[in-house]
């Protein structure tokens, strides 16, 4: 793995460190001091250098961009995140790519009593599971603490812009970050692309397009989505639009087959 640059100092204390796998087979960074919460999901460490704190996407503020309108609950996600980890130690661990294209780091925060910042922030509801194909570490576990967050109505659940959506109706929220529940009326595979349509018609009815690299990561976990016609699934991902509404399923992770 490539981590973030260091100082020389950290690089050579980093270095001499066993590769020992820590949190779920993360691997562990070193310590440094939250100095600033700069939203629900992005704090500033004692180096100057931002975190994104990988698996979250906490509500959004504004942060100088113009005309971007915040998000509901933004100011309470990042209160959450200021009372849990603002002006204390928490270690990096990294599970997939460890920097974005922004320059911050992508990691997973701990605290030196253990507590895991994502975790913390799913299961009391001031954030949602974003995952991407190159960062998909310990997903089950952040799931489930959203599933408990969900079931209990907390924090962003009782608002109905995050809202578990059904397939009907997404033209209004294209463009946004959706979970999407319903039962998969139709898979095709056309041209070398997995379709799972929810509708009977695929030019105006939600549809999840898997292709490319996406199909060997489903494979290689053991799910055919051309077996899924019938189930309920729970989807997230950006909504397009595409003949209808639209999300392109890039890793397993973001798929949940509803019991």
């Amino acid at each position: 793995m490539t981590y973030p640059k260091l100082s020389f100092l950290l690089i050579v204390w980093f270095s001499f460190i066993p590769q020992v796998q820590a949190f779920e087979n993360l691997e562990k960074g070193p310590f440094f001091k939250v100095i600033e919460v700069v939203d629900g999901d992005t704090v500033r460490l004692e180096d100057g250098r931002q975190v994104r704190l990988v698996g979250l996407q906490a509500p959004k503020l504004p942060l100088g961009r113009k005309g971007f309108k915040k998000w509901p609950l933004a100011d309470e996600s990042k209160k959450m995140l200021e009372n849990l980890c603002l002006n204390r130690q928490v270690q990096l661990h990294f599970g997939g790519t460890a920097m974005d294209r922004h320059s911050r780091i992508l990691a997973h925060l701990i605290t030196e009593d253990g507590t895991w910042i994502q975790g913390e922030m799913l299961r009391q509801g001031m954030a949602r599971v974003y995952t991407f194909p190159d960062n998909r570490s310990v997903i089950d576990k952040m799931l489930k603490a959203e599933k408990e967050a969900r079931h209990n109505n907390r924090g962003i659940w009782q608002h109905p812009f995050y809202r578990v959506r059904s397939p009907e109706n997404l033209y209004k929220v294209i463009g946004t970050f959706q979970v999407v529940e319903g039962v998969v009326r139709a898979t095709a595979f056309v041209k070398g692309t997995i379709y799972l349509n929810y509708g009977a018609d695929w030019r105006k009815d939600f549809t999840v397009k898997i292709k490319g690299k996406a199909k060997r990561l489903f494979k290689n976990v053991g799910l055919d989505p051309l077996s899924l016609k019938g189930k309920r699934l729970r989807v997230r991902g950006w909504l397009k639009k595409r003949n209808g509404p639209l999300i392109e399923a890039t890793h397993p992770e973001q798929i949940e087959v509803i019991e």
